[in-house]
Protein backbone atom coordinates (compact mmCIF):
# COMPACT_ATOMS: atom_id res chain seq x y z
CA UNK A 1 0.00 0.00 0.00
CA UNK A 2 1.01 3.60 -0.49
CA UNK A 3 2.21 5.50 2.61
CA UNK A 4 -0.70 6.79 4.69
CA UNK A 5 -0.23 10.40 5.82
CA UNK A 6 -3.34 10.75 8.00
CA UNK A 7 -3.31 10.33 11.80
CA UNK A 8 -4.96 7.36 13.50
CA UNK A 9 -7.44 9.50 15.46
CA UNK A 10 -10.00 11.79 13.82
CA UNK A 11 -12.43 14.00 15.74
CA UNK A 12 -15.98 13.52 14.46
CA UNK A 13 -17.63 16.66 13.05
CA UNK A 14 -14.95 18.70 14.80
CA UNK A 15 -15.67 17.71 18.37
CA UNK A 16 -19.36 17.45 17.85
CA UNK A 17 -20.45 16.33 21.30
CA UNK A 18 -18.53 19.00 23.22
CA UNK A 19 -19.42 21.90 20.92
CA UNK A 20 -21.88 22.43 18.07
CA UNK A 21 -21.01 19.89 15.39
CA UNK A 22 -19.47 21.03 12.12
CA UNK A 23 -18.59 24.49 13.43
CA UNK A 24 -15.27 26.22 13.99
CA UNK A 25 -16.02 26.05 17.72
CA UNK A 26 -16.05 22.26 17.46
CA UNK A 27 -12.77 22.22 15.57
CA UNK A 28 -11.18 24.43 18.20
CA UNK A 29 -12.43 22.12 20.95
CA UNK A 30 -10.98 19.07 19.23
CA UNK A 31 -7.66 20.78 18.63
CA UNK A 32 -7.58 21.67 22.32
CA UNK A 33 -7.51 17.95 23.11
CA UNK A 34 -4.59 17.37 20.79
CA UNK A 35 -6.44 16.13 17.72
CA UNK A 36 -4.68 16.85 14.47
CA UNK A 37 -7.21 15.24 12.17
CA UNK A 38 -10.91 15.90 11.81
CA UNK A 39 -13.98 14.62 9.98
CA UNK A 40 -16.66 16.98 8.72
CA UNK A 41 -19.64 17.08 6.36
CA UNK A 42 -19.73 19.41 3.36
CA UNK A 43 -22.66 20.27 1.09
CA UNK A 44 -23.63 23.09 -1.27
CA UNK A 45 -25.91 26.08 -0.98
CA UNK A 46 -28.28 26.90 -3.82
CA UNK A 47 -25.71 29.26 -5.31
CA UNK A 48 -22.86 26.76 -5.01
CA UNK A 49 -21.07 27.73 -1.79
CA UNK A 50 -19.45 24.75 -0.05
CA UNK A 51 -20.22 24.80 3.68
CA UNK A 52 -20.45 22.46 6.67
CA UNK A 53 -23.71 20.76 7.65
CA UNK A 54 -24.66 17.14 8.23
CA UNK A 55 -28.43 16.95 7.81
CA UNK A 56 -30.56 17.36 4.70
CA UNK A 57 -32.64 19.88 6.66
CA UNK A 58 -31.71 22.80 8.88
CA UNK A 59 -33.93 22.29 11.93
CA UNK A 60 -31.78 20.07 14.17
CA UNK A 61 -28.59 22.15 14.28
CA UNK A 62 -29.53 25.65 13.13
CA UNK A 63 -32.19 28.31 13.54
CA UNK A 64 -33.32 27.71 9.97
CA UNK A 65 -35.99 25.50 8.47
CA UNK A 66 -36.24 23.30 5.41
CA UNK A 67 -33.56 22.23 2.97
CA UNK A 68 -30.29 24.17 2.74
CA UNK A 69 -30.30 23.41 -0.98
CA UNK A 70 -33.08 25.96 -1.36
CA UNK A 71 -31.12 28.86 0.17
CA UNK A 72 -28.27 31.02 -1.05
CA UNK A 73 -25.16 31.36 1.09
CA UNK A 74 -26.04 34.90 2.19
CA UNK A 75 -29.18 33.46 3.83
CA UNK A 76 -27.41 30.44 5.36
CA UNK A 77 -24.64 32.63 6.76
CA UNK A 78 -27.15 34.48 8.95
CA UNK A 79 -28.35 31.33 10.74
CA UNK A 80 -27.44 30.43 14.32
CA UNK A 81 -25.68 27.05 14.22
CA UNK A 82 -24.67 26.99 17.89
CA UNK A 83 -27.54 28.04 20.10
CA UNK A 84 -29.11 24.55 20.00
CA UNK A 85 -26.05 23.23 21.81
CA UNK A 86 -26.13 25.81 24.61
CA UNK A 87 -26.11 29.54 25.31
CA UNK A 88 -22.32 29.72 25.24
CA UNK A 89 -22.47 28.99 21.52
CA UNK A 90 -25.38 31.23 20.55
CA UNK A 91 -24.85 32.90 17.17
CA UNK A 92 -22.09 30.49 16.12
CA UNK A 93 -22.39 30.53 12.32
CA UNK A 94 -22.27 27.80 9.75
CA UNK A 95 -18.69 27.75 8.46
CA UNK A 96 -17.68 27.88 4.84
CA UNK A 97 -15.45 25.03 3.69
CA UNK A 98 -12.77 27.65 3.02
CA UNK A 99 -12.75 28.64 6.70
CA UNK A 100 -12.21 25.05 7.79
CA UNK A 101 -9.38 24.71 5.28
CA UNK A 102 -7.73 27.81 6.71
CA UNK A 103 -8.08 26.50 10.28
CA UNK A 104 -6.64 23.10 9.40
CA UNK A 105 -3.69 24.50 7.51
CA UNK A 106 -2.91 27.09 10.19
CA UNK A 107 -2.85 24.30 12.80
CA UNK A 108 -1.20 21.57 10.69
CA UNK A 109 -4.35 19.43 10.85
CA UNK A 110 -5.57 16.81 8.38
CA UNK A 111 -9.16 16.49 7.23
CA UNK A 112 -11.58 13.80 6.10
CA UNK A 113 -14.27 15.59 4.12
CA UNK A 114 -17.51 13.67 3.85
CA UNK A 115 -19.26 14.85 0.69
CA UNK A 116 -22.82 15.09 2.00
CA UNK A 117 -25.07 16.10 -0.91
CA UNK A 118 -28.69 17.01 -0.47
CA UNK A 119 -30.91 14.48 -2.28
CA UNK A 120 -30.60 14.80 -6.03
CA UNK A 121 -27.48 16.98 -5.82
CA UNK A 122 -24.87 14.20 -5.73
CA UNK A 123 -22.89 14.92 -8.89
CA UNK A 124 -22.87 18.71 -8.54
CA UNK A 125 -21.77 18.47 -4.92
CA UNK A 126 -19.06 15.88 -5.51
CA UNK A 127 -17.50 17.85 -8.34
CA UNK A 128 -17.72 21.22 -6.59
CA UNK A 129 -16.29 19.98 -3.29
CA UNK A 130 -13.39 18.29 -5.08
CA UNK A 131 -12.58 21.40 -7.09
CA UNK A 132 -12.73 23.57 -3.98
CA UNK A 133 -10.53 21.16 -2.03
CA UNK A 134 -7.95 21.15 -4.81
CA UNK A 135 -7.95 24.95 -4.84
CA UNK A 136 -7.81 25.39 -1.07
CA UNK A 137 -5.06 22.82 -0.53
CA UNK A 138 -3.00 23.65 -3.63
CA UNK A 139 0.60 22.72 -2.87
CA UNK A 140 -0.32 21.08 0.46
CA UNK A 141 -1.30 17.58 1.54
CA UNK A 142 -4.95 17.37 0.47
CA UNK A 143 -7.91 16.14 2.51
CA UNK A 144 -9.40 12.69 2.09
CA UNK A 145 -12.74 12.96 0.26
CA UNK A 146 -15.33 10.38 1.34
CA UNK A 147 -18.99 9.70 0.68
CA UNK A 148 -21.73 7.13 1.05
CA UNK A 149 -22.85 8.19 -2.42
CA UNK A 150 -20.86 6.56 -5.26
CA UNK A 151 -22.26 9.18 -7.66
CA UNK A 152 -20.70 11.95 -5.59
CA UNK A 153 -17.35 10.18 -5.41
CA UNK A 154 -17.40 9.51 -9.15
CA UNK A 155 -17.97 13.21 -9.81
CA UNK A 156 -15.15 14.09 -7.41
CA UNK A 157 -12.86 11.62 -9.18
CA UNK A 158 -13.70 13.06 -12.57
CA UNK A 159 -13.22 16.64 -11.40
CA UNK A 160 -9.97 16.16 -9.46
CA UNK A 161 -8.58 12.65 -10.01
CA UNK A 162 -5.42 13.30 -7.96
CA UNK A 163 -7.33 13.81 -4.70
CA UNK A 164 -7.59 10.72 -2.44
CA UNK A 165 -11.04 9.21 -2.03
CA UNK A 166 -12.77 6.82 0.38
CA UNK A 167 -16.02 4.90 0.09
CA UNK A 168 -18.22 5.08 3.19
CA UNK A 169 -20.24 1.98 4.08
CA UNK A 170 -22.98 1.53 6.64
CA UNK A 171 -23.51 -1.99 5.36
CA UNK A 172 -21.55 -4.31 3.08
CA UNK A 173 -23.95 -4.06 0.15
CA UNK A 174 -23.64 -6.25 -2.90
CA UNK A 175 -21.01 -4.95 -5.26
CA UNK A 176 -19.22 -2.61 -2.88
CA UNK A 177 -15.73 -3.98 -3.69
CA UNK A 178 -16.32 -3.47 -7.41
CA UNK A 179 -17.62 0.04 -6.73
CA UNK A 180 -14.56 0.87 -4.64
CA UNK A 181 -12.29 -0.41 -7.39
CA UNK A 182 -14.09 1.59 -10.08
CA UNK A 183 -13.93 4.73 -7.95
CA UNK A 184 -10.20 4.35 -7.44
CA UNK A 185 -10.42 4.73 -3.69
CA UNK A 186 -7.49 4.93 -1.31
CA UNK A 187 -9.58 3.78 1.67
CA UNK A 188 -12.86 2.26 2.79
CA UNK A 189 -14.54 3.68 5.90
CA UNK A 190 -17.19 1.52 7.57
CA UNK A 191 -19.45 1.59 10.58
CA UNK A 192 -17.23 0.15 13.29
CA UNK A 193 -19.66 -2.74 13.79
CA UNK A 194 -18.75 -4.07 10.34
CA UNK A 195 -15.00 -3.99 10.83
CA UNK A 196 -12.91 -6.89 12.06
CA UNK A 197 -9.46 -8.32 11.41
CA UNK A 198 -10.65 -10.28 8.38
CA UNK A 199 -12.13 -7.22 6.69
CA UNK A 200 -9.05 -5.12 7.51
CA UNK A 201 -6.86 -7.77 5.90
CA UNK A 202 -9.17 -7.94 2.89
CA UNK A 203 -9.03 -4.18 2.43
CA UNK A 204 -5.27 -4.09 2.86
CA UNK A 205 -4.96 -6.93 0.37
CA UNK A 206 -6.74 -4.74 -2.18
CA UNK A 207 -4.39 -1.86 -1.46
CA UNK A 208 -6.96 0.13 0.51
CA UNK A 209 -6.69 1.59 3.99
CA UNK A 210 -9.32 0.67 6.60
CA UNK A 211 -11.05 3.30 8.74
CA UNK A 212 -14.14 3.25 10.97
CA UNK A 213 -16.75 5.55 12.43
CA UNK A 214 -17.85 6.39 15.13
CA UNK A 215 -15.85 4.68 17.90
CA UNK A 216 -16.70 5.94 21.39
CA UNK A 217 -15.81 2.83 23.40
CA UNK A 218 -12.22 2.28 24.51
CA UNK A 219 -12.46 -1.52 24.32
CA UNK A 220 -13.68 -1.35 20.72
CA UNK A 221 -10.90 1.09 19.83
CA UNK A 222 -8.30 -1.16 21.43
CA UNK A 223 -9.53 -4.20 19.52
CA UNK A 224 -9.50 -2.39 16.20
CA UNK A 225 -6.03 -0.95 16.78
CA UNK A 226 -4.76 -4.45 17.57
CA UNK A 227 -6.39 -5.68 14.37
CA UNK A 228 -4.47 -3.11 12.30
CA UNK A 229 -7.00 -0.33 11.69
CA UNK A 230 -5.68 2.78 9.94
CA UNK A 231 -8.09 5.38 11.31
CA UNK A 232 -10.72 5.82 14.02
CA UNK A 233 -13.32 8.58 13.92
CA UNK A 234 -14.60 9.43 17.40
CA UNK A 235 -16.88 11.75 19.34
CA UNK A 236 -15.06 10.96 22.59
CA UNK A 237 -12.29 13.49 22.10
CA UNK A 238 -12.06 14.19 25.82
CA UNK A 239 -11.70 10.53 26.82
CA UNK A 240 -9.21 9.00 24.41
CA UNK A 241 -7.15 9.83 21.39
CA UNK A 242 -3.75 11.39 20.67
CA UNK A 243 -3.66 13.17 24.04
CA UNK A 244 -4.00 9.81 25.84
CA UNK A 245 -1.22 7.58 24.52
CA UNK A 246 -1.98 5.06 27.29
CA UNK A 247 -5.63 4.67 26.14
CA UNK A 248 -7.82 4.08 23.80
Amino acid sequence: MKPWPYPLWLAHRGAGRLAPENTLAAFRAGAGFGFRAFECDVKLSRDGEAFLLHDDTLERTTSGRGSPAGLDWTELARLDAGGWHGPAYAAEPLPRFAQIAAFCQANACMLNVEIKPCPGDEARTGAAVAREAARLWAGALPPLLSSFKPEALAAARDAEPALPRALLLDQLWDGWPEAAEALGVAAVITNWRLMDRALIERLHGSGWRALVYTVNDAAVAGRLIADGIDGLITDAVDRFGPHRPDAP
